[in-house]
């Protein structure tokens, strides 16, 4: 049966439960998939281990629903219980949905080499992000010793409003899908995005006139970054961008911009040469001439 008009694919939302609540009268829609989902979702870094009450807390769904769903997820596999706490946790078969979608991006494996020697220079971290609505979301990271407070790990999301990542990572969007982007962190958080829009497009900018972007503190403070797009892929619709976390009290001053920014754009550029993605939506620039070395 083709979908009617109320049931065809949206673009990405913020989360299950967003798209789950814009979703009552489609009656295409399988609202107890999507629950699962949602309960799925409630589990986080900081909160590993939850049980039902604090699950039906979290999502909104009632308590004997939730019970329910756990019990299926983790017949299933994608959550197992912890029967001395009465609680789940998420179980190994959850880890095995993001394999598909990693192994379609090869071009990792080809540019962590290139990360690392990068990492190990600067003494910070360097990673790849894949634009998910509005977060990032890590898909390759390299670090080198101790990178302060903030570690990136694949599949970790952080914000694209207040990030050099996300802002690289916008700058490779169609016009069309860059406006749908700023209305959805408008959407989201209204008060944090008047804050926060003109450094946002600045980013985006700069982006766009030296191939990359700079991020002093905004999401963490410790940590100054800049990021550089690297694709934005015609067919899958991804976008893609890598960046350069360093704490703070590492940083001389104006070396941000005047080495590390420039690095991280000539790494881009490499990766897209390697990988066959040479076109950007951004356009054309001069390549500096980047050596090699430590700060």
């Amino acid at each position: 049966m083709a979908p009617t008009s109320s049931s065809k694919p949206r673009h990405p939302p913020s989360s299950a439960a967003a798209v789950l609540a814009d979703s009552v009268d489609d009656a295409a829609f399988a609202t107890t998939l999507a629950k699962g989902l949602v309960v799925l979702e409630a589990f986080k870094a900081g909160s590993t281990l939850l049980g039902n009450m604090e699950l039906s807390t979290l999502t909104g769904i009632p308590r004997p629903t939730v019970a329910r769903l756990t019990h299926t997820l983790a017949e299933l596999g994608y959550l197992r219980y912890d029967a001395e706490r009465a609680k789940y946790r998420v179980g190994a078969r959850a880890l095995r949905m993001a394999h598909p979608l990693l192994a379609g991006m090869q071009f990792r494996q080809v540019a962590r080499p290139m990360m690392q020697e990068l990492a190990h220079s600067v003494r910070g971290t360097v990673s790849i992000g894949l634009l998910d609505a509005t977060s990032m979301i890590y898909v390759e990271t390299a670090r080198s010793g101790d990178v302060g407070p903030h570690v990136p790990d694949i599949g970790m999301p952080i914000p694209v409003v207040l990030t050099a990542m996300g802002r690289a990572a916008a700058s490779t969007l169609p016009p069309a899908d860059a406006d749908r982007l700023e209305r959805n962190i408008a959407a989201e958080d209204a008060e944090l995005w008047s804050r926060v829009r003109d450094k946002y497009r600045a980013g985006i900018a700069q982006c766009k006139n030296r191939g990359f972007c700079t991020c002093w503190g905004e999401y963490m403070a410790s940590i100054h970054a800049v990021a550089a797009p690297l694709f934005h892929a015609s067919e899958s619709k991804q976008s893609f961008s890598i960046n350069c976390g360093i704490p703070a009290f590492r940083l001389q001053p104006g070396q941000l911009e005047s080495e590390i920014g420039p690095r991280i754009a000539a790494l881009a550029d490499s990766i897209r040469a390697i990988v066959g993605q040479a076109e950007l939506t951004t356009p054309p620039r001069k390549t500096k001439k980047i050596t090699s070395g430590g700060t």
